[in-house]
């Protein structure tokens, strides 16, 4: 049961990155700063909180196939994944929300 209840956490964590990030988004395109970078932040913790998880299954298995692969293992690192690249895309379109606001106010829109 604790395998299952480990990699389940890991899920519940990169799930809630990739959903703060993507509310991240919503907020840059609402052009609420302060609650974008929030929300960017908590993106990071809880990707952070799932990267430790995963480095602990990976010093649990010590490359010798203690830890056992299955179907729900690997649904759980698809999620890690796409959860950091989100974050990471997030990120840069924030960013381009930011300079395309700029450009509007200097130039009178």
């Amino acid at each position: 049961m604790e395998m299952e209840t480990t990699v389940m956490e890991l899920i519940i964590h990169a799930g809630e990155a990739r959903s703060a990030a993507m509310q991240a988004l919503q907020e840059a395109r609402k052009q609420d700063w302060a609650a974008a970078d929030a929300l960017l932040q908590d993106a990071q913790r809880a990707a952070r909180e799932a990267h430790k998880i995963q480095t602990q299954l990976i010093g649990a298995d010590e490359g010798c196939g203690k830890v056992p692969v299955n179907l729900i293992l690997v649904h759980a690192q698809d999620h890690l994944m796409n959860a950091m690249l989100c974050r990471d895309l997030v990120e840069e379109l924030i960013y381009l929300h930011r300079e395309v606001q700029g450009l509007r106010k200097s130039h009178g829109q």
